[in-house]
């Protein structure tokens, strides 16, 4: 039996949503909401829940609300007894340890625990851990259903959705904030920024001497049209052509078919995005149905053969899903190319770190908000002030952004989406590979391959062998880079040599 000091210790190590809290007061009108709902969530600050019905939050409401209530009892703390002086995330954490009959009999003791046992997310990770990895799940509306029907398929599941019961006076900014994160539609304030850089039908040259070298994002326009994948990929085609195979999504493998049973209903904070490296492997049809663009055909991983890190990927998921900020692994570059749907984009240069995100001082880790959507109501705003703002986009269908070495980025679907993403290491990113590879932890940074103490020996011997003198003239072309930067421009030559400073003389 786990005891309450060892349970403590094995909860601290988990992740923490951080306590930056900005909950709107209310929200828009939202037709699948009812009158009493319409006029908790009416509110001028241009918030509005998505137009799916939304998932159920048990009538849980924001702290600040308890204020102006007239009841002097938070429901919360009276149904938790004497762990109420326990936050809602450590609550929860201790709850993460039962099984799901133990959840539902503990649900029964109080409204509190009603609503603590019945956080979906508590749900989902029964769901993840306790079905076979190459088996995945079939959704039932909502974990908790989910998990239910795994265990005994002769019950009516779908019961359990209409059986919830709204608990009064019960009031958690964590509870309410991942529920709203859940059914939160982006704000338009969030999406209207673009500022990056797009072009349409630039030679190659171009792109290498105006975005490459110089580390700057674009987004290129007309890369596409010639791909057979931009017609033909849809659900339909792509459960069709796929059949049984399974894909990786999240700790799971699921056929499509089951996949989009779930993305269709899904309804959650982090929805589970499908992202397999393998793809083209288990379905050659789809490596089939797209090429690189010539701005990317130059891939140097490529000389390690079947050796290479993971490198492409196949990328679908609901309104909703997407990746927090991140850096691509291993240094290197990379192009994502929108087949359908749309993606808002928000990148910071390698200088920047962005707001809310903690990296370890050894990169291996970053801390960040546990959703995208979160991100957005706590931080962006803050980004607006900044001297060096974020490059923002929306890519849509048929469309490709390119993203540099080293930038952070961040990326959240505004609809049902499918795209390919390719990672990529040129000539101009040579020496940042190599210098990534070659770190003293490069064992922890390194990803996507099972031989991470050796790649960067293997990568340099096989550039040797393959492009004889290429890193040496990549080292020189460098060395020249760095000369010409340092050199004094006109102004700061033209100076008075007493005075130290520019003088005019008349």
């Amino acid at each position: 039996m786990v005891g309450c000091r060892s349970l403590l210790k094995q909860i601290r190590k988990r992740k923490r949503r951080k306590p930056h809290k900005r909950i709107p007061k209310n929200l828009k009108q939202n037709p699948h909401l009812t009158e009493e709902q319409q006029q908790d969530f009416a509110t001028e600050d241009g918030f509005s829940l998505k137009g799916s019905s939304p998932s159920q939050n048990y009538g849980v409401q924001p702290l600040g609300n308890f204020y102006l209530s007239l009841s002097p009892h938070n429901s919360r703390n009276t149904g938790l007894g004497n762990i109420q002086t326990l936050t809602d995330e450590l609550v929860l954490d201790i709850l993460g340890f039962l099984r799901g009959t133990d959840l539902g009999i503990l649900s029964t003791v109080s409204k509190s625990f009603y609503v603590f046992c019945n956080h979906e997310p508590l749900w989902r990770n029964l769901v993840l851990d306790n079905c076979e990895i190459d088996n995945g799940f079939l959704f039932k509306g909502s974990w908790k259903s989910t998990f239910v029907a795994a265990h005994n398929s002769s019950f009516d599941v779908s019961k359990i959705g209409s059986l919830g019961f709204k608990v009064k006076d019960f009031y958690s900014d964590y509870l309410f904030q991942s529920w709203l994160c859940a059914n939160l539609e982006m704000k338009n304030e969030w999406l209207n920024r673009d500022n990056i850089i797009r072009r349409k039908g630039i030679s190659l040259d171009e792109f290498v001497s105006n975005f490459e070298e110089p580390n700057k994002p674009v987004l290129l326009e007309g890369c596409l049209d010639n791909w057979p994948a931009i017609k033909k990929w849809d659900k339909d085609y792509l459960v069709k052509i796929c059949g049984d195979t399974r894909f990786s999504v999240g700790p799971v493998h699921m056929k499509l078919e089951d996949y989009f049973t779930y993305s269709n209903q899904a309804q959650e904070e982090r929805p589970l995005y499908l992202f397999d490296p393998k793809f083209a492997n288990k379905v050659p049809k789809l490596g089939q149905d797209y090429e690189t663009p010539i701005y990317f055909s130059e891939d140097l991983f490529s000389v390690l053969g079947d050796e290479r890190p993971d490198y492409r990927w196949i990328i679908i998921g609901p309104a909703g899903s997407g990746s927090s900020f991140h850096i691509d692994p291993n240094s290197t570059s990379a192009w994502n190319a929108v087949v359908k749907g749309s993606k808002k984009w928000v990148l910071f240069p390698p200088d920047v770190v962005p707001p809310g995100v903690h990296p370890s001082s050894d990169g291996a880790e970053v801390a960040c908000p546990v959703s995208i959507t979160e991100w957005f109501m706590n931080f962006y705003e803050s980004t607006k002030t900044w001297k060096k703002k974020p490059v923002e986009c929306v890519c849509k269908a048929g469309e490709v952004i390119f993203v540099p070495n080293g930038w952070w980025h961040l990326v959240i679907n505004l609809e049902d989406s499918i795209a390919i993403t390719q990672n990529f290491v040129s000539r101009r990113n040579l020496l940042n590979v190599l210098d990534f590879l070659k770190k003293p932890n490069a064992s922890t940074l390194v990803s996507g391959t099972r031989d991470r103490v050796n790649l960067y020996d293997k990568f340099k011997k096989a550039i040797e062998l393959g492009f004889p003198g290429m890193i040496d003239e990549v080292v020189v072309k460098d060395q020249e880079r760095k000369a010409e930067l340092a050199k004094p421009s006109f102004w700061d030559s033209v100076k008075d040599s007493h005075s130290g400073a520019f003088k005019f003389s008349f």
